[in-house]
Order: structure tokens, then sequence, then C-alpha cells
């Protein structure tokens, strides 16, 4: 077997990173049992041993190991951006295998089936290319000590896009078909589950209008697909405090419009804010409503809460700003620890005195804030979590990753 033949390739798509992983130890290169990471050809080769990011043994062997080789990808260096690992013959390992749906006359779905993760072919008059008829979810899959997986609600996605699919004008799969589409995609790819608090699997459930159509109507046939990918942690902080600044002038949503469903365009509308913020050194944005601009909305893919006096506050939805599944898991959570929570509009200048700010999804868990630059003044929380986001952040987590007993029926263990 040649060198090259013991290479893995690792796509970061997003960041155009390309890397190739060790399958074995490389002995030619290999010091003092470092495991290290080379370019790919024709670009030279680089002999550089990261010792202070990856093990200096070899990792323990992934339960789900493909002929008793772990995958080696680097989970402890994950971060929140789409992977795609590959074997040296470009065959795909099923790291996103898809399982979609296609409807026929009368909008039922066929049966599902997976597929290799690859490009798909759309008509250029495709609903979803022409007027934005799509719709979008996340969720995670978690890895338990004992090498089994968890799901987190997934029943909530499933009804969260059949609402959205009511608004946009779409059919849906039924909670039981969205399910059951989860649960094969994610045993598919099982051996990218990362290991026990290293990452998790994130699931990308799409619904989009795929039949051509010109006039602006509902496009005469859908997909439903499902891809994953193996994630870190969303802000490039982990569970370190994030700053956010408060944007005045672009908005996230408007009443009556679309920002209350998961539409694919729904995240288009934070690019310009978001990007002109991270170039100041902000991690994101916090918007005001768009009527009165001074209640609290949401952060760009994040709900906010404030704590005062140890009563959670959280801005009311009233249908403008998508529900978030994490957010009402964080509120039950909040509830059953005795915890006051008031759902109500929150006006901004109730940020300057309040004990606590934290932002919790699908993606960012729950993260700390640890300021937010409100008018040019910078209001200061902390170095970390506080008090009460660090009881309702251990006990959220510790029920996704199966630490402790879920009373709540909340997960859904697949082995």
């Amino acid at each position: 077997m040649t060198a090259s033949s013991q290479l893995w390739r690792a796509h970061a798509i997003n960041r155009n990173r390309h890397f190739q992983l060790p399958r074995e130890p490389n002995r030619k290169n290999n010091r003092d049992g470092q495991w290290e990471w080379r370019a790919p050809p024709p670009v030279e080769v680089s002999t550089k041993i990261l010792s202070s990011a990856l093990p200096a043994a070899s990792p323990p062997l992934h339960p789900f190991s493909l002929n008793g080789h772990s995958p080696l990808l680097p989970f402890h260096l994950l971060s929140f951006l789409f992977l795609l690992t590959m074997s040296t013959t470009n065959r795909l390992l099923l790291l996103a295998a898809m399982l979609y749906y296609l409807t026929i006359s009368g909008g039922n779905f066929s049966k599902g089936e997976l597929q290799r993760f690859g490009n798909i072919e759309l008509s250029p008059s495709a609903g979803v290319l022409n007027y934005g008829q799509g719709l979008f979810e996340g969720l995670k899959a978690y890895m338990k000590e004992g090498g089994n997986i968890l799901l987190f609600r997934p029943e909530e996605n499933a009804l969260r896009i059949r609402m959205g699919a009511e608004r946009m004008c779409m059919p849906a799969p039924t909670v039981e078909q969205f399910v059951e589409a989860v649960k094969a995609t994610v045993m598919a790819n099982k051996r990218w589950v990362p290991f026990p608090r290293k990452g998790s699997l994130y699931i990308r459930p799409l619904l989009m209008g795929s039949g051509a159509v010109l006039g602006v109507a509902p496009a005469p046939e859908y997909t439903f697909l499902i891809y994953v990918s193996p994630v870190g942690n969303y802000f490039k902080e982990g569970v370190a405090p994030i700053n956010l600044v408060v944007e005045h002038e672009l908005h996230r949503a408007t009443p009556g419009g679309t920002g209350g469903v998961k539409m694919i365009g729904n995240y288009a509308q934070v690019l310009k804010a978001q990007s002109a913020a991270k170039a100041k050194g902000y991690s994101d944005v916090l918007y005001l409503d768009s009527v009165h601009k001074k209640y609290l909305e949401e952060v760009s893919s994040c709900n906010i809460f404030i704590v005062k006096d140890n009563v959670i506050t959280t801005p009311a939805i009233k249908g403008t700003i998508l529900p978030g599944i994490t957010r009402k898991s964080i509120i039950d959570v909040a509830q059953i620890e005795g915890f006051k929570v008031e759902e109500r509009q929150v006006a901004v200048d109730e940020l300057l005195d309040a004990d606590e700010v934290f932002c919790t999804g699908t993606a960012v868990v729950v993260s700390p804030v640890g300021s937010i630059t409100y008018m040019s003044r910078r209001l200061c929380y902390g170095e970390g979590f506080g008090v009460v986001s660090q009881q309702l952040y251990h006990k959220l987590t510790r029920l996704q990753m199966g630490l402790i007993e879920d009373s709540m029926n909340w997960t859904l263990e697949l082995s």
C-alpha cells in the first residue's frame, strides 16, 4: 500500500481548506509519535508537525470506525463549517449521504432513499431558485459515552418545517416521515458523529420547490433531502463570552413577513450587518424591531435572553421571529429549575442593568454574552457564564448528551 493510499481527504468547503489526514502514522515523517496533516498534491508536502494541536499518540478507536480504523478526523479541532470527507479514490464515504422524498400528484411523497452525497440537478426555472420557495431545518446528533447516538427533540423540527411549509404553500413530510428520514441519514453517517463532548453531527434537512415554474406560483414538484456534517462550536470563542453590537438601521424581520419561519432566504438578510460587525471585531449583531426600533428581537442566528434578579426574560415571538427549539427548551428547563421566565417586549434600555445576557440556538446551544455595544457604549456582563446561564447550559447539554436522566422524554436514542 502506497503512502498516498493511506491518506483520507477532508474538504472544508466553506473556507476553501483542503487537508489530508493519515489513516495510520506516516512513518517517514512521523516524529516522536506525533500525527500530522499534509497538504495534497501537487502542493509541496509539509512536514511540519502540529504538536500543539494533534494528539501525541494514536487516538482511541471511534465506536463506528471502518475496518478497525478510526476515521481520524480531528474532532477536537472542529469548527462550525461544512466538512466533506472522501477517500483517495474520490469515492464518497457517506459523510453526507442524502435521504430525500419527491412529491407526486396530490402532494404525497415517494418512499425516500439514501444516495451518495453530490450535486443535485435543478431546472433553471425551479421555484426555489427563482422565487425562494424553500425551507431548511437544523438539529444535532450527539454520541453518548457508550457509543449510542442521541437526537434531541427531532419531532419539534418536523412540526416547525410543517408550519413553515403551510406559510410557503408547500407540501411537507409528516412528522413520522421526517423523523425516520433523520434517523436513517444519521445511522448511515454514524462513523462521523464526533466523540462525546468533542462536537456533534449537524443535520440539515431541506424542503424546496424543485419543479419548474415561470409565473409567480407554487412549484409543481418538491424535493425533501437531508445532509449532515460533523461540527464544533458555532462561535470561534467556543463557550467563551461573545461580543455583540446593536444594529439600528438594518432589521432582521418585519411584522407579517416570513421571519417567523425557517425559509431559505431567512438568513440572507443578516449578511450585510453581520459582515460589517465582524470586520470591527464583534462576534455578531443584535437586532431591534422594525416598527419602534427599540425592542430586542434576536441575534443573527440565535435567540437572546437577559437575566435580572434571577428573573429570565426573552423577547416575545408573536410570529415575527423564528421560534427557536433550543429557546423553547431553555424556557422549559428554566421553569423546571424553579426560575421565573417572562416572554414579553424587551426594550433595549433593559440591557443597561441586566445581570446576565446569553444566546441560545441549535448551532450555538447556549453562549454567554460578554459585552453588547449600544450607541457607542459598551455594556459588559462578565468573562463567562453567569450563575443562571451556567445552570441552564449544564442541564441542557447534559440532557442532549445523555449524561443525566431524561425525565421529559426529549431525546431519541439510536443504536
